[in-house]
Parts: structure tokens; sequence; C-alpha cells
């Protein structure tokens, strides 16, 4: 989303530790944002995002990346959450934030990639998105290419709802 713009774009410092408290993506994407706001003093971007499982009633949702201690036991643990079930509906939610350089909110944007989970991953060593098949590209979600992830992830389509606001924000567009 940023590599085209003349901005330095600089990652969240290795030590600045948000513990992720909120009830909602957006709610830590914020916890996140505005943490990084405070320690550098300008414009964040951060996002929080999770799988929902239909079958599931949404889980693990909000804590997908804490559902279990490796990679490998999230699989089996959903798999075994799963198991015979024929409704494997899933979607993965991102939520971006964009914050002024005090930590407010400017804008906060979602997306949404939906797709159903396998029944064993297609590769081995992933985690979520080696389960989770987008119908649109044939593929699971860790197989999708940097261009797909940008039109079809949870994350791309946020960071494009989010993109007319941080142009305006560094002044090299207005939004319509």
């Amino acid at each position: 989303m940023l590599g085209p713009l003349p901005v330095e774009v600089k990652r969240q410092p290795s030590d600045l530790d948000v513990e992720e408290t909120g009830s909602t993506y957006l709610e830590n994407a914020l916890l996140k944002a505005q943490a990084a706001a405070k320690h550098s003093g300008t414009l964040t971007i951060a996002d929080d995002s999770g799988l929902e499982v239909d079958a599931l009633d949404g889980a693990p949702g909000l804590f997908s990346a804490r559902y279990a201690p490796t990679n490998q036991e999230k699989i089996k643990k959903i798999l075994a959450a799963l198991g015979d079930n024929p409704y494997r509906s899933a979607r993965f939610c991102s939520v971006m934030v964009l914050c002024d350089s005090h930590g407010h909110l400017l804008k906060a944007a979602e997306g949404i990639c939906w797709g159903e989970l396998l029944k064993v991953p297609a590769y081995k060593d992933g985690e979520f998105e080696s389960l989770f098949w987008v119908r649109e590209a044939n593929c699971t979600y860790g197989e999708l290419s940097t261009e797909q992830l940008t039109r079809l992830g949870s994350r791309g389509k946020a960071a494009r709802e989010l993109a007319p606001y941080l142009r305006q924000q560094i002044g090299l567009e207005d939004i319509d």
C-alpha cells in the first residue's frame, strides 16, 4: 500500500510491546496505533485481524493468534473442533486504522476475505492460511500472490479503503 508513496515507512519498534486487551479488532488496532503514535510522534497505521469460522460461532476470531501455542497445534485444534461438519465457511477479517501523531483516530477500515476451511492443510508448516480456501483464487490464502492478496485479502481490502485518507493526510490528494 505504501510502496509507491513518497514517505518513509518505519515498522513498529521491537521494544514497543502492546498488549491486545481490546474486545474487538478495532479496539486492538487502536491500541497498537496509539502506542506507536505516542512513541514516534508521527502518523501511524495498525491493524488487527483474525479467522472467523461460522460453524464455531465466529471462533477463534479475536483470539486467532493465541488460539494455541504453535501453528501445528492451531491447525489440529481447529480441525478437531470442526470434526466432520460439512459447513466449513469462514472469513479472514482485518480492521486497519490510521491515527494522527497524537494517537487520535482519523479513519478505520475493514476488509473481509470469504472462504472455507479444508479438511487438511494444503501445505506443510503453515497456519490457518494453509487451511483457508479462497474460491475466487482457486487456492489457499497462503498461496495467494501479492497481487491477489491486495485484491482479495482482508488486509489488502482494508488498506485500499484507508489509502485515500492516508494520501490526504500526507498532502497527495483530496478525498472525493
